[in-house]
């Protein structure tokens, strides 16, 4: 029988020091979340977000945690995804984890779901992930081997699981596209890079201001876990897949959500 290597020190086993890291939509909720526990954790963080301002703000808050850059990008065209890309690549030679976060939400009466309001959740939430993933592509390749491969992680939901409380239909169809994409990817991009999915259940966050204002102290006593998500279950999952921790995971979906959609 071969003798096993001595186990890996969880300080070296969860470490993301040194890693650079992109966070889409990295200015706010579960973003946010992702992006600064990166930055504590001693990985290189740059975050992009649509606003300028936005970007600004945050990079100035999180670089006061470490190391975090910023680029505006809209990424719910090809071209604004080719741009973040291409912003990135004129100052980093690789990237070891694209958190793929940016998306947007539409409720409305069935009735009063139209083309434009369907299309601008599903251009940023699917598109957006597809394009962003493929034009980070040679950058994610750059250092990346089957012992160490780079990451991603796509932000998907719950509410691809379950039906959601509120008429969401672009947006809980939406995720469920960003989950089937996750492992469409996974299979095509190992072993060099892995591909993976969080499925958020309720976080404070702006996107779900609304719910958990009409439906929170319902969400929170019905949840298994009895609460709602805190920014650390969010960084910690993510910093989780971007680690050695990691490493032997593919197209996984994982929900963090208190047990709402597993086995409540």
């Amino acid at each position: 029988m071969s003798q096993q290597p001595p186990p890996t020190p969880p300080s070296e086993l969860f470490s993301v020091t040194g890693k650079t890291v992109v966070v889409t939509g990295g200015t706010r909720g579960i973003g946010h979340m992702i992006a600064a526990g990166f930055v504590a954790g001693g990985a290189t963080v740059i975050v992009s977000s649509r606003k300028a301002g936005a970007v600004d703000a945050t990079v100035a808050e999180l670089s006061e945690l470490g190391e975090c850059r910023g680029v505006p990008a809209d990424l719910s065209t090809e071209k604004g995804a080719r741009g973040l890309a291409e912003a990135v690549a004129a100052g980093n030679d690789h990237v070891d984890v694209l958190v793929n976060n940016a998306g947007a939400t539409w409720g409305a009466p069935l009735e009063e779901h139209d083309s434009a309001s369907w299309n601008r959740v599903l251009d940023l939430n699917v598109q957006g992930v597809f394009h962003t993933t493929k034009y980070f592509l040679p950058l994610l390749r750059a250092r990346a081997t089957a012992d160490d491969s780079s990451r991603v992680v796509n932000i998907g939901s719950i509410d691809a699981f379950h039906v959601p409380i509120l008429e969401s239909y672009s947006y809980s169809s939406s995720k469920a596209a960003v989950h089937q994409l996750t492992r469409h990817l996974a299979r095509h991009l190992a072993p060099d890079i892995t591909v993976n999915a969080i499925a958020p259940g309720p976080f404070e966050s702006k996107m779900m201001a609304a719910t958990l204002e009409a439906f929170g102290e319902q969400i929170a006593s019905s949840a298994p876990l009895k609460r709602i998500g805190r920014p650390d279950d969010m960084a910690g999952t993510a910093i989780f897949l971007a680690s050695r921790a990691g490493a032997y995971l593919t197209g996984a979906i994982i929900p963090v959500d208190g047990g709402i959609a597993t086995v409540g």
